[in-house]
């Protein structure tokens, strides 16, 4: 009977070992499967802002292309390049956490919108650097303002010459004045394809154009000051002076176009960047996807 109540004794304290035992283990189950939502949780939610983050970018680095003048291409360029910081950030939390969790699937699509990144980062960065500088926006500013005012000073300074000459000499007069204005205004014409076009063989073309049009409108004036009386003079200086300036001006206003930063970036947005700007969301989408399909099965 004692050797009964001894068995009986220890068999109680097993059943008791065990059920601490089992509840010990269910306390870790627990806090593991607690650690595994927090852990989801939060990448879930890095994965969200990371995809905020990134079509805030997108979205600011299109605007910094459209932009008609250099504060604003400056601000959005800025705005852009913040969020972009952002993403990277997100990038950085959201790592461990994947691989912590150790989900095979949602690693390697988070690598494939890694390396989407890298490539959108790499010809964003490109794009953003030639819209700050908006030399088409800035050749075009100099066309319409200054440039227009020295050609229509010119014009203006020639207008009077034909009534201070002989009237035998008036029609030739009005013919070479004509001809004068009339070169300096095709040239004007001309700014605007050339600060439009993307090709160096059609702007080599107009380039060509405008300087056989400023020759005949030198040679124009040379026969003008043969022409003209001796009270001529000091308006065609004026308009010899004018001539120079617009010149000048469409130098300025052709090495811009050259550089063309404006049409190169709007190229470059409208052709090579829409692709990989889906493949970074498309990435991004199947991401929360797949974290949200997890969450339902780490609650059942």
């Amino acid at each position: 009977m004692h050797r009964r109540q001894r068995f009986s004794v220890a068999s109680r304290r097993l059943t008791i070992l065990a059920c601490f035992v089992g509840l010990i283990g269910l306390a870790l189950g627990c806090r593991q499967s607690e650690t595994v939502l927090t852990r989801l949780d939060e990448a879930r939610s890095l994965a969200a802002d990371l995809r905020v983050q990134f079509n805030k970018a997108a979205d600011a680095s299109n605007r910094a292309v459209m932009a008609d003048t250099d504060e604003a291409s400056i601000a959005f360029a800025k705005e852009s390049e913040k969020a972009s910081a952002d993403v990277r950030s997100d990038i950085m939390a959201l790592a461990p956490l994947l691989n912590a969790l150790g989900f095979a699937g949602e690693i390697r699509v988070f690598e494939e919108f890694k390396t989407h990144f890298s490539e959108y980062n790499k010809l964003d960065q490109s794009i953003l650097a030639l819209a700050v500088e908006n030399t088409n926006l800035k050749a075009q500013s100099l066309s319409f303002g200054p440039a227009r005012q020295a050609a229509d000073a010119f014009r203006d300074a020639l207008a009077p010459l034909a009534a201070t000459v002989p009237a035998k000499d008036r029609c030739q007069v009005a013919e070479l004045v004509g001809q004068a204005v009339t070169a300096v205004r095709e040239i004007q014409v001309l700014h605007a394809p050339h600060i439009a076009e993307r090709d160096d063989a059609p702007m080599s073309k107009m380039e060509k154009e405008m300087a056989e049009l400023d020759a005949a409108a030198r040679t124009a004036l040379k026969t003008l000051d043969e022409l003209a009386p001796s009270s001529a003079p000091p308006a065609l200086a004026t308009a010899r002076t004018e001539l120079d300036k617009f010149k000048a001006l469409t130098t300025q206003i052709l090495a811009l176009s050259r550089r063309n930063t404006n049409v190169l970036s709007l190229d470059l947005s409208l052709r090579q960047k829409p692709a990989l700007t889906r493949a970074c969301d498309d990435s991004l989408s199947t991401l929360l996807q797949a974290l949200a399909s997890e969450g339902s099965k780490a609650t059942r």
